[in-house]
């Protein structure tokens, strides 16, 4: 699949997806015989991965770090894993965060709701 395509089918920026290979927060990309990028399967897989993450807040340097990590083989899986638990730990305390703000603008919206509710039933009298 060329660079066109993967960017249209992610909503990624062919710059972006550039960036993050050259930078190592992807793997090198498959290329074909001319030196084109030809995303296979398993760039894919990379990119729904690298694009996850950074929508979680996950910052470049963390997939670098964890690509880099993954390069060097199963000897890294322990360290590897830590990383994506610190993650976990950092994306449950945004989550709770979120639920928060949700909470106290539903309960906003509520608020309004029952006073709008009576100044149109005033409106009726």
């Amino acid at each position: 699949m060329k660079i066109k395509e993967v960017s249209t089918k992610f909503n990624v920026p062919a710059d972006t997806l550039r960036y993050w290979e050259r930078e190592g927060a992807i793997p090198p990309v498959t290329r074909n015989e001319m030196g084109y990028r030809d995303y296979d399967d398993e760039d894919l897989d990379w990119i729904v991965f690298a694009k996850c993450m950074r929508e979680a807040g996950v910052s470049i340097e963390y997939l670098i770090e964890y690509i880099t990590l993954f390069k060097q083989g199963d000897a890294t899986l322990q360290a590897r894993k830590d990383l994506l638990c610190e993650q976990l730990e950092v994306i449950a305390q945004r989550l709770q965060e979120i639920q928060h703000t949700y909470d106290l603008i539903k309960n906003k919206t509520e608020h309004y709701e029952e006073r709008v509710e009576g100044y149109h039933g005033k409106l009726s009298q």
